[in-house]
């Protein structure tokens, strides 16, 4: 494992070995059973290319209202519990005594792609976002505060971690693409991409 910093991001690589990723798979399945994964539809129209879910008490949520957590996946009953291995991740990497209130699960099948974007929809942008990657490699886009300035790109691999808090914390990133077949982790291939935040 090793850790680097770009543009302010805290990237842990290798930081789950294989036997932890398989095991973090499992506990993620009642998740998708629980609450199946559904395509959010996009202000000004259309739907996301990714596909997600949420665990823990807020669930992040989008349509042509707008981008906002919600309290319930829309098929109306509570998101599931956030597993425990999931917030050990947490509680590692940042220290925190509070948890995390919401942990996004996101899908990026084979054309799959997240544009560049903040993450801002929280109340206190103190604490971090804690990012968890599993299965295909993502190209990870990285930027500033403000939209459309320079950029760097890394792909993340399967069990890397990134750290986004501090300065970092509303800085841009998105994921440009996914390399679809590089990871067996999956059997049928594809990203599965954590994101755990505290929402109020």
């Amino acid at each position: 494992m090793s850790m680097l910093r770009l543009r302010g991001f805290e990237i842990h690589k290798g930081y789950l070995d294989p036997a932890a990723q398989r095991a973090l798979i499992e506990v993620l399945r009642p998740i998708l059973r629980a609450a199946p994964l559904f395509s959010p539809a996009v202000p000004g129209g259309g739907k996301m290319s990714v596909r997600m879910t949420s665990a823990g008490a807020f669930g992040w949520y989008a349509d042509a209202a707008g981008y906002r957590y919600v309290d319930c996946h829309p098929k109306g009953h509570d998101w599931p519990s956030i597993p425990q291995p999931v917030l050990d991740i947490w509680h590692d990497l940042t220290g925190l005594e509070r948890q995390p209130e919401s942990c996004l699960l996101n899908y990026y099948g084979k054309d799959a792609r997240m544009g560049v974007h903040q993450d801002k929809d929280e109340a206190d942008f103190s604490y971090p976002v804690v990012s968890i990657s599993l299965g295909d490699d993502g190209l990870f886009r990285m930027g500033g505060t403000r939209r459309g300035g320079a950029t760097d790109r890394l792909w993340l691999n399967s069990g890397d971690v990134v750290v986004m808090g501090g300065a970092a914390r509303l800085n841009y990133h998105g994921v440009d693409r996914i390399r679809f077949g590089s990871s067996r982790l999956l059997p049928k291939g594809g990203r599965i991409n954590l994101t755990l935040r505290v929402v109020t």
